[in-house]
């Protein structure tokens, strides 16, 4: 019984605090420069997730040619400026990655 409503507290609260912000979402006007600078979010996270796992992959800094994911990084990043396409560079970049880790064993 007690899982039962810790469940659907759960739920609750999940529930108001997705449905106000849905709610609301076309009645708030944020100011121009605000706008702006909210684009450069979904970006900023990304990187936030994505440097810590190249860099330090092992727990700690490790900048080594022999690090198979910069080198998988670096070369999905190259590829995404020249092809401007997210799935060509995904894969791109997840075939380098294997090859580097796998085939030659880094």
């Amino acid at each position: 019984m007690n899982e039962t409503f810790l469940i659907g507290g759960m739920f609750a609260v999940t529930f108001s605090v997705r449905y106000i912000l849905f709610a609301m979402a076309g009645k708030v006007k944020f100011p121009p420069w605000l706008n702006r600078a909210l684009e450069f979010v979904p970006p900023v996270v990304l990187m936030a997730i994505i440097a810590p796992n190249v860099t330090m992959p092992k727990g700690e800094l490790w900048l080594s040619p022999l690090n198979p994911w910069l080198i998988a990084s670096v070369i999905a990043v190259i590829t995404a400026l020249i092809r401007k396409d997210l799935l060509t560079t995904i894969v791109v970049g997840m075939l380098t990655f294997a090859g580097l880790r796998f085939g030659l064993g880094m």
